[in-house]
């Protein structure tokens, strides 16, 4: 068996059921109620721990270095993966839409904690064969406050998965609310960028959510189509309608703060409208694309765009970009930067999985739920 300390001999003979037993098989090995491997949990721990921050070859050189133990990056890859699927077997099966349907109707419940408030994005990771990249989602849930705590810091959980191969994506996201008391009549905030891809992820999931599109997002783009228009104005010739550009996107801007939708939308045209009469320009061109793509944006989103100053003048959430570091810290930091590998559908939804458990702190509650004499919770709290 390995172990921390290296190749450990167990012995594991097989015995004779006692004839006085009539059921079950007529031998058996003692050792099978708690052997359940050739690697010790410890062992197994500690590869799955680093190997959610590091390389899989640099946690191999790690091991060798610090501890006597045998270790090679392939069986390592192996021993997580395994992990994850065994994680992903006791998640259960996806969730049928609005299941809080029957408990949100309920009267006399307790009043809940503050209200969750999930920001959910996407990234991008190098795809293996040179396939290109594919798509990862990541987001972060944070608790306003619980009742009766005296902790002022908001309490948060990341998760992440693959778009494109994960079965059960509503189940996750359930079961990480879930685990910071989620209840049928709490109140609970969906952020996103505004994609349909993430929108199906939080729909239905909650009778008494609210789907709002985040300020953030909004900005960049309209940052993006104020930069074409300095491209414009330093390529066409003078005329009224380039000179006065900034202006009415800067309008178009405070219209969807205060949650004008309407008559941005209305601006938005009239603009689109002005640059065919500017005359061939590549910039005219490029931001009337601009445009158009941020129009019909903003069109497919109009019921998730609220009053942004009301909200903010309320202390209430407006943008995920609390979101943007998750994406840094559970996607960015392990697949993107500063790694040259790829990546198949299932080795990064795996690897995923076993990470946010090491951001969240729950790896090693995990453990010792599958093997109860692994660290006693006094010794790991010492």
């Amino acid at each position: 068996m390995k172990t921390l300390f290296g190749a450990v001999q167990v012995a594991n003979p097989r015995w004779n059921r006692c004839s006085c037993q009539h059921s079950g098989p007529k031998t058996f090995r003692p050792a099978a109620a708690w052997l359940r491997g050739t690697t010790s949990p410890e062992l197994l721990y500690l590869e799955t721990r680093w190997a959610s921050l590091i390389p899989y070859a640099k946690v191999a050189d790690l091991l060798r270095e610090v501890l006597p133990a045998e270790a090679d990056d392939e069986t390592i890859r192996r021993h997580v993966q395994a992990t994850a699927e065994k994680m992903e077997k006791e998640l259960g099966e996806e969730l049928p839409l609005n299941v809080f349907q029957g408990e949100a109707d309920q009267e006399e419940l307790a009043p809940p904690d503050g209200p969750i408030t999930v920001g959910i994005d996407g990234g991008y990771v190098r795809a293996a064969h040179k396939e290109g990249f594919f798509e990862v989602i990541a987001g972060r849930s944070v608790l306003a406050f619980r009742r009766g705590s005296e902790d002022a810091v908001p309490e948060s959980k990341c998760f992440g998965y693959v778009q494109t191969y994960d079965d059960k994506p509503r189940r996750r996201l359930f079961e990480v609310m879930k685990s910071q008391g989620l209840q049928g009549h709490q109140q609970v905030i969906f952020m996103s960028d505004g994609g349909e891809d993430v929108r199906r992820v939080q729909t239905y999931l909650h009778p008494r959510s609210e789907h709002w599109i985040d300020w953030f997002h909004i900005t960049m783009r309209i940052t993006v189509l104020q930069q074409q228009v300095k491209s414009l104005q330093g390529e066409a010739k003078p005329c009224q309608e380039a000179a006065g550009l900034p202006k009415r996107i800067e309008s178009v801007k405070n219209l969807l703060w205060h949650g004008n939708v309407a008559e941005a939308l209305d601006r938005l045209e009239d603009m689109l409208l002005d640059l065919e009469f500017i005359g061939d320009s590549p910039a005219a061109e490029k931001l009337a694309a601009g445009l158009s793509e941020f129009e019909i944006y903003i069109r497919n989103n109009r019921d998730f765009i609220p009053n942004f100053g009301e909200r903010y003048r309320q202390g209430e959430t407006i943008s995920t970009a609390f979101v943007e570091s998750t994406i840094n810290q559970v996607v960015s930091r392990r697949f993107v930067k500063k790694q040259s590998m790829q990546w198949t559908l299932r080795g990064a939804h795996l690897l995923l999985q076993v990470r946010t458990k090491v951001l969240n702190k729950e790896l090693e509650d995990v453990f010792r739920r599958w093997y109860p004499q692994f660290r006693g919770e006094e010794r790991a709290a010492a």
